[in-house]
C-alpha cells in the first residue's frame, strides 16, 4: 500500500498539471470505487468545477475544487494516479477518467479495485478523516505531541506506528525503517520505551519519511508517482524486504516475522 512518502510523491508531480484546471466530464468505470454517493450524482457534481489545489492528509489525496468541496482519493494497495493525454488509451484496470479542460485527463488505475473516492463539503470532514493522527513531517509534531500520542497505550511499538489515529501516513515499510534507525526491537511495548528511545524513533520516523519522498517513494510491485515512473527508495531500505541480508551496522542477517498480521523485517542484534 502507498504510504506517506509515496502518496506525496504523487501529489508533488500531479499538482502542477492539475490546479488551475477544470473538470468538463467524468467516467467511472466501477461503481464502488465512490463511496458516499451515486456515480452519476458523483458526476454531476464534480463537473464544470475548478481544481484550486492538492492536499494530502496521511495517505489520503485531497483534490480541493471550487465551491468548498473536495474529493479524496484513497490508492489502497494498488492505486495509481495519473495525468494523461485525452488522445491516449487509458490502460488496463483504469477505473476514474475526469476529463480537464486543456486536453489531458487525471486517471485512477486500481488493479485489486480497493482503492476509493469520495466527494464532501470541504467543511463537512468525513470520520475517516478527522480520526487521523497528526502528521509526522508536520512543524508542529514535535516530541511532546509525539510522546502525547503514545501515552498510556499498551501495545507493541510497531503496531503503534502503524495506527493511522496515532500518526498518519506511516506504513509497514516505514515502520520497520524507522524502527530499525531508531534501535529498538518492533515487540517492544510502548511502556518500555525510555524517554531517550522515543525521542530517537521521533526523530526516526521523521528522517525515514523524508528519505522516502527525496527519493520519489518505494516501488516494490505496483506503485507508480504521478506521471508513472517507480520510486527510488526500494534500493535504499536498510531492512524490509532484506530478510536474510547482512545488517548494514552489524552485517547479521536481517530477520523477518508475522507480527499483528504483518510482514516485519529487523535486526535481531542492533534492535532491541
Amino acid at each position: 500500500m502507498p504510504e506517506l512518502p509515496e502518496v506525496e510523491s504523487i501529489r508533488l508531480t500531479i499538482a502542477p498539471k492539475l490546479t488551475g484546471r477544470t473538470i468538463l466530464s467524468g467516467k467511472v468505470h466501477h461503481p464502488k470505487l465512490v463511496q458516499n454517493i451515486s456515480t452519476v450524482e458523483f458526476l454531476r457534481e464534480i463537473q464544470g468545477k475548478e481544481i484550486v489545489g492538492l492536499d494530502r492528509r496521511g495517505k489520503y489525496l485531497l483534490l480541493r475544487l471550487a465551491g468548498e468541496m473536495t474529493l479524496s482519493i484513497h490508492l489502497r494497495m494498488t492505486g495509481q494516479l495519473t495525468v494523461a493525454p485525452g488522445g491516449e488509451p487509458p490502460a488496463d484496470a483504469t477505473y476514474l477518467q475526469l476529463v480537464l479542460d486543456n486536453g489531458t485527463e487525471l486517471r485512477f488505475r486500481d488493479q485489486r479495485k480497493f482503492g476509493r473516492v469520495a466527494l464532501f463539503p470541504s467543511a463537512a470532514i468525513p470520520a475517516n478523516l478527522a480520526r487521523l493522527g497528526p502528521e509526522p513531517l508536520d512543524d508542529s509534531f514535535t516530541v511532546a505531541v509525539f510522546e502525547k500520542q503514545l501515552a498510556r497505550r499498551k501495545l507493541a511499538v510497531k503496531k503503534a506506528l502503524l495506527d493511522q489515529s496515532i500518526i498518519a501516513g506511516v506504513g509497514n515499510i516505514y515502520a520497520d525503517e524507522a524502527l530499525f534507525v531508531a534501535g529498538i526491537h518492533p515487540a517492544r511495548s510502548l511502556d518500555t520505551l525510555t524517554e531517550a528511545e522515543l525521542v530517537k524513533l521521533h526523530g526516526a520516523i521523521r528522517q525515514v519519511l523524508a528519505e522516502g519522498i527525496e527519493y520519489r517513494g518505494t516501488t516494490k510491485r505496483d506503485y507508480r508517482d504521478g506521471e508513472g515512473n517507480p520510486g527510488g527508495y526500494q534500493d535504499r531500505l536498510r531492512v524490509y524486504g532484506r530478510k536474510g541480508q547482512p545488517c548494514p551496522i552489524c552485517q547479521a542477517p536481517i530477520a523477518k516475522m508475522i507480527f499483528g498480521g504483518r510482514g516485519t523485517h529487523f535486526c535481531p542484534l542492533c534492535q532491541s
